[in-house]
């Protein structure tokens, strides 16, 4: 007797959910996201269908809860640090993000759980943060949002163009010392581009 294939999806991995990000960021800059898809040895119907099953995740009319989900792909987070940002108690899941071994996946949750309210690339606690001194530093995929707001305060946020999106306008030097007003465009909070007024 023939076995039936069987129609249940294969589960969504850590590799599918780089994908993921490398997809979003495939609309502002496309040349490091095609040279990290090959250093990963995937196609792009692969990254194509990773991104068409998250989006079907997030979208399914009985969505698991967001930090669920991150819990489900991703596996238990390397660190979970309780934060307080203004007088909201909350706590700093993080996952390492292996096509970026200096940058952590961070989710920004309630301390009593459930809702996330942020979900961005950020720096590890022991890596090197970047240099950023000049406008010629701020090259695709270099610093993450609060970084650049950091170097170049005071920093202005911008509102994106969709929720993995971030924007910051700020003053900054090029390396004769002239100053210019530039605004940097961010995905999943790793720089993707920046504009010269």
């Amino acid at each position: 007797m023939d076995s039936v294939p069987s129609t249940t999806p294969s589960p969504f991995t850590p590799l599918d959910f780089q994908l993921v990000l490398l997809r979003r960021m495939a609309d502002h800059h496309p040349g490091p996201v095609e040279e990290a898809r090959h250093r990963l040895g995937v196609s792009l119907a692969q990254m194509r269908e990773a991104n068409r099953r998250w989006q079907a995740m997030v979208r399914s009319p009985r969505p698991r809860p967001a930090l669920s989900r991150y819990r489900s792909v991703l596996g238990e987070p390397e660190s979970r640090t309780p934060r307080r940002i203004g007088d909201l108690d909350c706590e700093a899941w993080r996952w390492p993000v292996p096509l970026w071994p200096d940058l952590r996946f961070e989710v920004l949750t309630p301390a009593a759980g459930g809702a996330v309210w942020n979900e961005w690339l950020v720096r590890a606690p022991n890596a090197e943060p970047p240099a950023l001194r000049t406008l010629e530093d701020l090259t695709p995929w270099s610093c993450t949002v609060d970084e650049a707001a950091r170097a170049f305060a005071p920093a202005r946020p911008l509102e994106g163009t969709a929720p993995t999106r971030w924007g910051l306008a700020f003053t900054a030097p090029d390396t004769t010392g002239a100053h210019h007003e530039v605004v940097a465009e961010f995905t999943w909070g790793l720089l993707q581009r920046t504009t010269v007024a």
